[in-house]
């Protein structure tokens, strides 16, 4: 599942070119993939058809598109989300352009400038994925609109009103393992399990190590190295295993080669070799997924230790 670095290297790539440009038209070619509309796909079309797009905007893995004023729903200003589940693509085509396998919506944007044509490309294989309409409202204490959707999620750690000191305060209250809590939306989003893994692995941290036994400066450290391995990624395009991750452009990430553990078992740990030692990555079941981690650098606790 595309994570807060891939999720905002499609936001960028949005906002360069589809800010300010005007919908001329939109084609629902799957209706699972407008389920999340409750209006259904003729609301969908006839409410987005002639919008302007505005600044695209991102809250953890949740990406929106503000419509222009005058797209209005009772009095509150809209939003087209866009939620990429586990395999969604946007991506950014001449309307000549063959249609990609597995399309699902296009919409057709025109520049009001130049008066020239684009087509933005909704593709999704499992149709986990999806676009709908939804309202902006204020969110916490800062003067931002956010889809009411979004609202209930956290703020990530590469925002810039992220308080790891109101982290601490909740997760001091805590006895689940560290790695459960990062993975918590509702207290910080954005967080996915393959930089869940990465941080955790630079922080010195176990997966299973119980949030209370933590010090302030241990979570300082964690939410550290987790914006490092974010903005790491970013610098990078993300994080592709496969196709079904790429940006607007088709283009696929590169920060798998820099990974540490995740997906990594059987290899050496890279700051054991670096100190002298060979410690084999290992990887656990956790959450119906798995954890990766060095035994020697991440210690488990004492009561999880076989």
């Amino acid at each position: 599942m595309p994570e807060l670095p891939e999720v905002e290297v499609v936001r960028r790539g949005l906002s360069r070119w589809i800010t300010n440009q005007q919908v001329l038209d939109v084609e629902v070619l799957d209706p699972r993939s407008v389920r999340r509309h409750r209006q259904g796909p003729i609301d969908f079309v006839t409410s987005l058809r002639q919008a302007e797009l505005e600044q695209p905007q991102r809250r953890g893995k949740y990406l929106w598109i503000p419509l222009d004023c005058r797209r209005q729903d009772r009095g509150h200003p809209t939003a087209l989300v866009v939620h990429l589940g586990m395999s969604g693509q946007v991506l950014l085509n001449q309307p000549d352009a063959l249609d990609p396998k597995h399309l699902r919506i296009r919409i057709t944007l025109i520049d009001s400038m130049s008066g020239e044509p684009m087509e933005m490309r909704f593709v999704d294989q499992r149709i986990f994925g999806g676009l709908y309409l939804d309202r902006l409202d204020y969110a916490d204490d800062v003067d931002e609109l956010i889809p009411a959707t979004v609202s209930h999620i956290g703020r990530d750690p590469l925002d810039g009103h992220f308080d790891v000191e109101r982290v601490y305060r909740i997760l001091k209250q805590k006895q689940t393992g560290i790695k459960r809590a990062l993975l918590d939306q509702s207290l910080a989003s954005g967080i996915g399990n393959i930089y869940a893994d990465e941080a955790l692995w630079r922080a010195k941290i176990h997966y299973l190590r119980p949030c209370n036994r933590l010090t302030r400066q241990q979570i300082r450290d964690l939410y550290t190295s987790v914006q490092y391995v974010m903005k790491h990624a970013l610098d990078q395009g993300g994080t592709s295993f496969d196709a079904l991750y790429v940006n607007v452009n088709g283009e696929s990430g590169y920060f798998n080669r820099s990974l540490q553990v995740y997906g990594q078992d059987g290899r050496n740990c890279s700051r054991c070799l670096d100190e002298g030692y060979e410690t084999t990555i290992r990887r656990e079941k956790f959450m119906n997924r798995s954890s990766y981690f060095c035994p020697r650098c991440q210690p488990a606790p004492r009561k999880t230790r076989r």
